[in-house]
């Protein structure tokens, strides 16, 4: 080793080159490696459980009754919910319209071009 050049170990700040991920610390990268690995195990658990072909029987009590219609499906899932979003969005502007009219302030102040102010000496 060269008089001058100290060499830094491993770990201390500035012994290695940074790198556009070294904002995150180890500790986070293991952490997040961690929580991906059980989310996706967690996924993969819940798909392979659930059998889609264990639909197909029929349970013990179980009357499904009639299917919708396309008509109703769309009526029911699509129509609807639109309607009930353009009443409530009504009552809410009705709502509001009403308390701007009785609002005392600044909002409602008209002014003047040019007005003067009173200066009493």
């Amino acid at each position: 080793m060269r008089r001058g050049l100290r060499r830094t170990p491993y770990g201390t700040p500035d012994a290695r080159p940074h790198t556009a991920l070294d904002i995150f610390g180890t500790v986070d990268k293991k952490n997040a490696l961690r929580a991906g690995a059980l989310a996706a195990g967690t996924t993969l658990m819940m798909l392979l459980l659930s059998s889609p072909a264990s639909a197909l029987t029929r349970d013990d009590g179980d009357d499904p009754g009639t299917g919708l219609s396309v008509i109703e499906t769309l009526g029911l899932f699509v129509f609807l919910p639109i309607v009930l979003y353009l009443v409530i969005a009504g009552l809410v502007m009705v709502g509001d319209k009403s308390h701007k009219k009785k609002d005392p302030t600044s909002s409602n102040i008209t002014t003047k071009a040019g007005a003067q102010a009173d200066v009493k000496a």
